[in-house]
């Protein structure tokens, strides 16, 4: 209520540890807490929330009138982080009313996964900013040519500038096949990193490469390991044979070959999705797998290739979307975020303050096999810790990345949601 909100705001304004940090909770318009879960996260993620409120300048500059998902997106980050309230409930009607209209597939009142929306949300930025550039581009060329027939007599032909080409849909934001550096945006710089899928010949030991980008990664879950191990899994090595031989350039004909997928390019914001749902042919449905894994609040990565950029980055977590229920069709959507050196949980509406150790809960169950009911992690949020935003240093707390991750405990008092309502 509104007491417990006032006394929690007391509590923020004297204790200089949350700095300048605002804590809302979203409206839920009827099962959109796979939107509101996944928007905490961006919004914890710094760097995505300093270029989404940085586009909100440039838009005040421009003057822009038009409506997008971004534009809705960049308003609903713009009145969080200027609300005179340190704490409180926004409802984000104007960014849900656009997703609807946007695509339909989200025009329902249904439970939608998390990621699916994730990776909608990230493609659908991405082109808004690619058609921008290439608008930009063109305005600046017509004016080019413009200026360069004023310049002549009117019985010279204008000089035209063309527009350089530009895939004006954007790659794809889960797997894309390598953009044009034309079409780089903010939000390949946050979040792409390369994979290269290395195959060795095992007649004439010739080894090709092949590199895709990516901007999340799907891992596979296995029940009892670790977030390590699962990336271990996604980098095994994977023996062509038989009517899966390759096909070697070299030796001109197919061959056994071994073949793995290694990180090239360490991205800036690691988004590692755990694929917790499996469809069952008996069941002819989608379940959920509520394995126990366990993921370190630091990270560091091992199947990284041996040409690797930034190949022993760091990384720290800053933001867990957690699913809750037994399958992705019926169950609902938290987060977990960390700011200041604290952790937080956002169930739409309902901030509370948590422990540490609480982030164990999430790891899944020991004996969790299908249709078992959890609240279990499923889409993971790291920073990379040399990336310094909008004058914050690197955190310099450093644990063991690949043992079981340790958690400091301690007791702050709960967040309790504030009975006011901001509706953007």
């Amino acid at each position: 209520g509104a007491s417990a909100s006032s006394q929690l705001e007391k509590e923020i304004n004297s204790d200089q540890i949350f700095g300048n940090e605002h804590y809302y909770g979203l409206v839920n318009f009827g099962n959109t807490c796979y939107c509101n879960s996944v928007i905490q996260a961006l919004y914890f993620c710094r760097p995505f929330r300093e270029k989404v409120l940085q586009y909100k300048q440039h838009l005040k500059k421009t003057g822009s009138q038009k409506e997008n998902l971004l534009t809705c997106l960049a308003d609903l980050f713009h009145n969080i982080a200027t609300q005179k309230r340190r704490v409180g409930t926004i409802a984000p009607k104007r960014f849900v009313t656009k997703l609807k209209k946007e695509n339909e597939l989200f025009d329902n009142y249904m439970q939608q996964d998390a990621h699916e929306f994730l990776n909608y949300l990230l493609n659908t930025i991405n082109e808004t900013l690619i058609e921008e550039k290439k608008a930009e581009r063109e305005k600046a060329a017509t004016k080019a040519s413009n200026g360069s027939s004023k310049r002549h007599s009117t019985t010279s032909p204008p000089a035209q500038t063309p527009s350089p080409p530009i895939n004006a849909s954007g790659p794809s934001c889960d797997k894309n096949p390598g953009s044009s550096r034309s079409d780089q945006t903010w939000v390949h710089d946050i979040f792409q990193g390369t994979l290269t899928n290395e195959t060795r010949c095992l007649n004439c030991e010739t080894v090709s490469s092949k590199d895709e980008d990516f901007i999340d990664l799907s891992v596979d879950v296995e029940q009892n390991a670790s977030i390590t191990h699962c990336l271990r899994v996604f980098s095994w090595t994977e023996t062509l044979c038989a009517d899966q031989k390759y096909y070697c350039e070299a030796c001109c004909s197919k061959q056994e070959a071994q073949k793995r997928m290694r990180i090239k390019k360490l991205p800036k914001m690691l988004a590692l999705h755990l694929k917790r749902f499996k469809y069952v042919d008996q069941l002819s449905r989608y379940t959920k797998l509520s394995y126990r894994v366990l993921f370190p609040l630091e990270l560091r990565l091992f199947n990284v290739s041996d040409d690797a950029v930034n190949g022993d980055r760091l990384y720290d977590l800053v933001a867990v979307v957690v699913h809750c229920g037994a399958t992705p069709n019926r169950g609902h959507y938290i987060t977990v975020v960390k700011s200041n050196n604290f952790w937080l949980l956002f169930d739409d509406d309902i901030v509370d303050k948590i422990e540490c150790a609480t982030i164990e809960d999430f790891f899944g169950l020991s004996d969790g096999g299908l249709q078992k009911n959890s609240e279990s992690a499923y889409i993971l949020f790291y920073q990379a810790r040399d990336v310094v935003s909008n004058g914050h240093a690197p955190a310099t707390n450093v644990q063991s990345a690949q043992a079981t991750p340790t958690f400091q405990s301690q007791s702050p008092p709960p967040f309790a949601s504030s009975s006011d309502h901001v509706s953007v």
